[in-house]
Formats: C-alpha cells, sequence, structure tokens
C-alpha cells in the first residue's frame, strides 16, 4: 500500500489551518499546521514533506524568505496560499521559487485540485529514465546532466526546462507552455522572464551561447532543443 502524502501548512490563522487540514485529511493526506515562520522553515527543511501549503504574510519569517530557503536546500513542491493577490505578489512568489500560487478567498475545492497536480507533476518528474538529445544526456531521477560527456550543474528551473525541451526534441514550444511548466502553474507572467531562463541555460549547454546550435529560438513562437 502506497504510504499518504505529507504536507505541511503554514499560516497564521488559525480558521485557514482547521479548514485546510480538514479537508486534505478528508482526502488521505497526512497533514501538520504550524502558524509561525522560523519553525515552519525548520519543519520544512527536517521533515520530508511531500508538500508545503504556505502563506506569505506570517510572524517572525516571511513566507517569501521561507520559500527563498528552501530552494536553497531542497525541491520540495511549494504552494503559495495568500490574501496577497495583486500580479506583482504573484510573481514574487513564483519566482521566489513556488510552484503555484492561490489567492484567498479561495475555493478549498480548487486548492485540493491544485494540490493533486502539483504532487502528480512531482510524481512524473520523480519517474527513473533517461534522455539523450545529440550531445546532451539527462537522467532524470537523479537530476543530472551531462553536456558532450562533462557534468553540467543546473538549477532547479533550469533541468525543467531542459527536460521539457528533451522530452521532443525539434518541436517548438511556445514561450506560455515553457513559463507554465517551469512555474508548474496555469499563470504565465512576463513572457520576457522565458528568455532569461534560456539564455541561463545556453550559457552552460551551448558551445558557443552567442551562436546557439541546441536551443534554438523561433522568431515570434519559441523555442527547440535540437540534436546536436
Amino acid at each position: 500500500m502506497t504510504e499518504p502524502k505529507r504536507i505541511l501548512v503554514v499560516d497564521d490563522e488559525p480558521a485557514i489551518l482547521d479548514a485546510v487540514g480538514y479537508a486534505l485529511r478528508g482526502e488521505g493526506f497526512e497533514v501538520d499546521a504550524m502558524e509561525e515562520g522560523e519553525a515552519a522553515l525548520d519543519a520544512a527543511l527536517t521533515n520530508g514533506y511531500d508538500l508545503l501549503i504556505l502563506d506569505l504574510m506570517l510572524p517572525k519569517l516571511s513566507g517569501l524568505e521561507i520559500c527563498r530557503r528552501i530552494r536553497d536546500r531542497s525541491d520540495v513542491p511549494i504552494l503559495i496560499l495568500t490574501a496577497r493577490d495583486s500580479e506583482g505578489d504573484r510573481v514574487l512568489g513564483l519566482e521566489s521559487g513556488a510552484d503555484d500560487y492561490v489567492s484567498k478567498p479561495f475555493s478549498m475545492a480548487e486548492l485540493l485540485s491544485r494540490v493533486r497536480a502539483i504532487l502528480r507533476r512531482r510524481m512524473l518528474d520523480r519517474l527513473p529514465g533517461e534522455k539523450r538529445v545529440g550531445g546532451i544526456r539527462i537522467e532524470l531521477e537523479r537530476h543530472a546532466v551531462e553536456v558532450d560527456g562533462r557534468p553540467v550543474e543546473l538549477t532547479p528551473s533550469e533541468f525543467r526546462l531542459l527536460a521539457l525541451l528533451a522530452g521532443a526534441p525539434g518541436r517548438v514550444f511556445s514561450r506560455d507552455e515553457i513559463m507554465r511548466h517551469l512555474w508548474r502553474s496555469t499563470y504565465t507572467g512576463d513572457r520576457r522572464a522565458c528568455d532569461n531562463h534560456v539564455a541561463n541555460l545556453r550559457r552552460k549547454i551551448e558551445r558557443d551561447p552567442s551562436r546557439p546550435e541546441r536551443l534554438v529560438g523561433v522568431r515570434g513562437v519559441g523555442y527547440r532543443l535540437e540534436a546536436v
């Protein structure tokens, strides 16, 4: 029997903690709840959770700072749940390493759907396997990459981008498709952020980043990965 997924919910509103915890337990998840940021950060880094649901406005340590610190040491999925719902807040949260963003007030059905979707993607991301595209070799389970026989260190976002493109070599992926995949969300944000991710990845996989042969841009559409 598969062990239930463990979720940490962090929010300074007890009513939110109770409601979300009740709904998640009803879906078969194991749930821990915390109201304070520093304790939540320590728990998230040491207790092996499968998902973190995180409010941004917390006492002692903000949700954004928790998100950044976790991303320095862990790739545990993070879903932000907060009343701060401006586009700027949403972009800042996602760029700090969150996987998805739900604004208060929220539908519990939507929250549960987002949780299930994140965990499904997590399971697929961790499936064992290897992809080869030309001189690039990607070990999916180990999150390891070699380019022309040499190991290359990629950030989690760079790895997800490369794995996405390598899944269909030669196919052009639009900027919106890429950003939805990187942020694991229906929100795509500023498309220029896609170009920045591509530029960073090119510096690591191209022989000459100024003349890309592997990660090729298609004007007005997006990017494709070629076997070189």
